[in-house]
């Protein structure tokens, strides 16, 4: 069956294009995006800096996440980290417009990386890091499948408190299984 790699129900992934890297500097700006999408020190980057991590390379495949009905940047997704040895890849994900959270692009984003790791890049797993706090987030990872494996204790250090980091998976698999389910019962 051919299904198109690149388009969802809501958004579509696309390389980067012109204008996209200022757009992603104003979203430095947002200290709620920063500090979800990162353990790091939430600091804003230059346009380079950030011309230089949404490039792809032979272990990361990055794209600009963008809604089918207008064609308006929201975010990007990237599976990074890749053992090709072992099949696997790590997953980073960010909304960066705010009006689009929280609305199913992220979740609709999900599934069209999870099938374009496992049915392009033939990976067999994907694992991603959470912090706890960001719960938006791991409702969206479990609904496309992914499951808890484990935590890093009190790893991020935020506003003088300790957030654990969440350990999630989703093995190819699993993926199959789920969409077939879903597939069953309409949901999607």
């Amino acid at each position: 069956m051919l299904t198109n790699l690149f388009q969802g129900k809501y958004v579509k992934l696309t390389g980067v294009q012109e204008n996209d890297t200022d757009i992603m500097v104003k979203w430095g700006e947002d200290v709620e995006y920063l500090r979800n999408i990162d353990t790091d020190i939430a600091i804003p980057k230059s346009k380079q800096q950030i011309e230089k991590e949404s490039s792809s390379s032979s272990n990361s495949f990055y794209f600009q996440l963008r809604t089918i009905q207008d064609d308006q940047l929201i975010g990007f997704i990237v599976i990074h980290s890749i053992e090709w040895n072992n099949r696997a890849g790590l997953l980073s994900i960010g909304i960066g417009d705010p009006s689009f959270r929280n609305k199913g692009f992220g979740t609709d984003a999900l599934q069209l990386m999870l099938r374009y790791a496992f049915c392009e890049l033939n990976l067999n797993r994907v694992g991603l890091d959470v912090i706890e706090y960001n719960k938006r987030a791991i409702r969206a990872y479990e609904k496309v499948g992914f499951q808890q494996e484990g935590r890093m204790r009190e790893a991020v250090k935020r506003d003088g408190k300790s957030y654990d980091r969440v350990i999630m998976g989703i093995l190819y698999s699993e993926w199959a299984l789920f969409n077939q389910q879903d597939e069953k019962s309409g949901v999607r």
